[in-house]
C-alpha cells in the first residue's frame, strides 16, 4: 500500500467540521495529491459527535485505514473516539484555553499541540475562524505549503468578499506561526506536492454530473439524507442546459412529477433514500406498466424506518429487486466507485429509454458523501453516448398504427420493445394507463391481451440480457483459489485489502459487481474457486443470497451492519479469519 498521511478534525455537529475538512481536502488535491475522505456525523443540526477524515498520498488511495497521524480535536470526545487509530508520534492539535479542553490528557506516546485557536482567530478577525487557525497549525506540523491552503480558502470564501478571504488567510498563518514559534519539535511528516491536476468530488456529485452529461433535463426530489447532494449539485447547473430542478413537497410528488416529465419526452430523474423508495413504490409500478423510461436514484442508509440516517448500509437490495405489488420488470444498477457513479448514471438513462423501463441507480451513504480525487479525463464528455431508444417520427410512425389508424405505444414486438413517440409527433397521439391495456393503450380485461402485454414487458429484460454487457469488474490474482465477490462501495477497500494480502503471500481474486438485475452469471467463477466469500454491508447477506440462488452453491459471508464502512486493513483481516475458519472446519 502507498505511503500516506491521515488527518482528521472532530467536534460537535454545528462546529463547522464538514467545511473545515473539505477546505483541507481541496488544498491537498490542488497540491497534486490524491485524496480520499470519510465522514462520521450525527443525525442532528447541533450536538453529537462529528468528524471528517482525510487520507492523502501522491499515489492513488481508495479506502480509509485504522490510522491517524494528525488530529484536530475540538472536544475531549474527539480524542476518545479516535484513540484506537492514534499511534506513537501522532499529533493532537487542541485549544487548551477552552474550558472543556483544559483538563485534556494527551497519551505519553503522542504529541499534544496546545494552540489558542479561538484567541488567534479573534485577533485575525473573528472567533468563527478558529478551525482555519487549526488548519494553519496542521500545515506546519505536516510541512505542507500554506499557499495551497490559500487557494482552497479563496474558493470557499471568494463570493463573500476579499476581506473575509484575507482574514482567513491571516488566521491560517497565525496557526502556522504559533506552532513554529512555540514548539521545538521535529515532526515526522513532510507532505510532498506535485504538478498533477485533480478533480475532487463525491458520489452524489458524480451522479448529478452524469445526469447532466446524459441529457437529463428534469429533476424532482425531496431533501433526504444522504441523497440531497444530488439535487444540490444539479441546482444552478442543469438550468444552463435548459433543464429544471423542482423541490417537491414529498417523495410521492417528486416521483410523479418526474414521471410526468418523462411522459413529456424529457430525460427525467428523481433521487431519494430508503424511506423515500417506500413511498415511491406505487408509482414505480405505474412507470413499468406505462412503459415510461425513468431513473430513480436510491442512496442507501441504515434502516429500517428512520434507522440511522447518517450511517452506512446496503440493506435496500431486496427492496429494489422485489418492491411493488405484482410483477414489475426493472433494472438495478449499483456503481462500485465514485467515478462509476458518473458512468453508470449515463448508462441508466440509456437503459431506461432503450427498454422503456424504470431503472434503479443505487449508491450507498459511504460512496455518496466520500470525496475522492480523479484526473479530469476520468469524466471525458466526448466518451458519453446518448441512446434514446426506439423513437418514431413522422417518417416511420405509419409502420406502427393499428387497423383503426391509432398509434400503438404498447405494440407487441419480438424483443418486447414498443415504438415511442414524443409529444407533438404527427399521428402519435396516444394514452397510457396503469390499468392493463391493449397495444394502443386502451383499458382492457381481455385475458389473451393481458398475457401478451405481461410477456411483452418481461421480454424486454431478456432482450437486455442478450444485448448488453453485464460483466463484473475483476482484479487481484485471476488464478487464486479464493474468490471474493462484492458490490457497491466496498470495492476500494477490497482493492487495497488485496494488496495487503498479497504482501503476506495470500492470493485473492476479486469480482466487483455493478449490475444487480440483470446480473452476471458467476457459476463458472464460483465453480473454479475453492473458497467463495461475499462481502457486503447488511446483516442478512442479501447479495450472497442471490449468488447462492444463481450458482446453487453455498458461499461464505463477511457482513458489516454497524453503520460504518469497511476499511482495507479490516477487510484483509476478515478474509484471513474466514479462510482460517474454513481450514479448521
Amino acid at each position: 500500500m502507498a505511503a500516506d498521511f491521515n488527518w482528521a478534525v472532530g467536534g460537535e455537529a454545528g462546529d463547522g467540521i464538514d467545511s473545515t475538512g473539505k477546505i483541507f481536502a481541496q488544498a491537498l488535491s490542488r497540491a497534486g495529491r490524491h485524496v480520499f475522505t470519510s465522514k462520521d456525523f450525527a443525525s442532528r443540526i447541533r450536538g453529537g459527535y462529528t468528524a471528517y477524515k482525510v487520507r492523502t498520498s501522491v499515489d492513488k488511495v481508495q479506502s480509509v485505514v485504522d490510522r491517524l497521524d494528525v488530529l484536530i480535536a475540538l472536544t475531549p470526545r474527539t480524542i476518545e473516539e479516535n484513540l484506537d487509530e492514534l499511534h506513537e508520534g501522532s499529533v493532537i492539535i487542541y485549544d487548551g484555553e477552552r474550558t472543556t479542553m483544559q483538563d485534556v490528557e494527551i497519551p505519553d506516546e503522542m504529541i499534544g499541540i496546545d494552540v489558542p485557536l479561538k484567541r488567534l482567530a479573534e485577533e485575525a478577525g473573528g472567533a468563527i475562524m478558529r478551525n482555519v487557525v487549526a488548519l494553519g497549525a496542521a500545515c506546519e506540523v505536516a510541512e505542507f505549503p500554506i499557499e495551497n491552503l490559500d487557494s482552497a480558502l479563496e474558493k470557499r470564501f471568494a463570493d463573500k468578499g476579499q476581506k473575509l478571504v484575507d482574514n482567513n488567510k491571516e488566521a491560517a498563518r497565525a496557526g502556522r506561526s504559533y506552532v513554529a514559534d512555540e514548539f521545538d519539535h521535529e515532526f515526522d511528516y513532510d507532505l510532498e506536492t506535485t504538478d498533477e491536476d485533480y478533480v475532487l468530488l463525491n458520489g452524489d456529485e458524480a451522479i448529478g454530473m452524469g445526469a447532466i452529461a446524459a441529457g437529463c433535463r428534469f429533476y424532482a426530489g425531496y431533501p433526504i439524507t444522504p441523497a440531497t447532494d444530488v439535487m444540490t449539485y444539479l441546482t444552478g447547473r442543469i438550468e444552463r442546459y435548459g433543464g429544471h430542478v423542482v423541490q417537491a413537497e414529498d417523495e410521492l410528488s417528486a416521483i410523479n412529477m418526474a414521471l410526468g416529465a418523462a411522459r413529456g419526452g424529457a430525460r427525467s430523474m428523481t433521487a431519494t433514500s430508503g424511506p423515500g423508495i417506500d413511498l415511491m413504490t406505487e408509482t414505480f409500478g405505474l412507470i413499468a406498466t406505462s412503459e415510461t423510461p425513468l431513473v430513480i436514484c436510491n442512496v442507501m442508509r441504515s434502516g429500517p424506518s428512520t434507522g440511522m440516517p447518517t450511517k452506512q448500509e446496503q440493506g435496500d437490495l431486496n427492496q429494489m429487486l422485489y418492491g411493488g405489488h405484482g410483477e414489475v420488470p426493472r433494472f438495478v444498477l449499483a456503481p462500485t466507485t465514485i467515478a462509476e457513479c458518473f458512468w453508470k448514471t449515463v448508462e441508466a438513462f440509456n437503459l431506461a429509454e432503450k427498454y422503456q423501463l424504470p431503472v434503479y441507480l443505487t449508491a450507498d451513504l459511504s460512496m455518496a458523501v466520500t470525496e475522492q480525487t480523479f484526473t479530469p479525463d476520468t469524466f471525458d464528455m466526448d466518451e458519453v453516448e446518448v441512446d434514446r431508444g426506439f423513437v418514431v417520427d413522422e417518417a416511420t410512425i405509419d409502420d406502427h398504427m393499428s387497423e383503426s389508424g391509432g398509434f400503438q405505444p404498447h405494440e407487441i414486438t419480438d424483443d418486447g420493445i414498443s415504438p415511442r413517440a414524443f409529444p407533438g409527433t404527427a399521428d402519435g397521439a396516444h394514452m397510457s394507463t396503469g390499468l392493463e391495456h391493449d397495444e394502443q393503450g386502451r383499458r382492457t380485461e381481455d385475458t389473451e391481451m393481458r398475457v401478451e402485454q405481461v410477456d411483452k414487458r418481461n421480454r424486454k429484460v431478456e432482450t437486455a440480457r442478450e444485448r448488453e454487457d453485464w460483466s463484473p469488474r475483476e482484479f487481484g490474482d485471476a488464478d487464486a483459489d479464493t474468490l471474493v465477490v462484492t458490490w457497491g462501495s466496498n470495492e476500494g477497500a477490497l482493492a487495497e485489502a488485496v494488496d495487503l494480502l498479497e504482501d503476506e503471500g495470500q492470493a485473492v481474486r476479486i469480482l466487483s459487481v455493478p449490475y444487480i438485475f440483470p446480473r452476471p452469471d458467476l457459476s463458472e467463477d464460483v465453480e473454479a474457486a475453492e473458497t467463495v466469500i461475499v462481502v457486503e454491508c447488511n446483516e442478512r447477506g442479501q447479495f450472497a443470497d442471490l449468488v447462492e440462488h444463481d450458482v446453487l452453491a453455498r458461499v461464505d459471508r463477511i457482513n458489516k451492519y454497524n453503520g460504518v464502512r469497511f476499511k482495507a486493513d479490516e477487510l484483509a483481516n476478515d478474509i484471513k479469519e474466514t479462510l482460517a475458519e474454513g481450514v479448521e472446519a
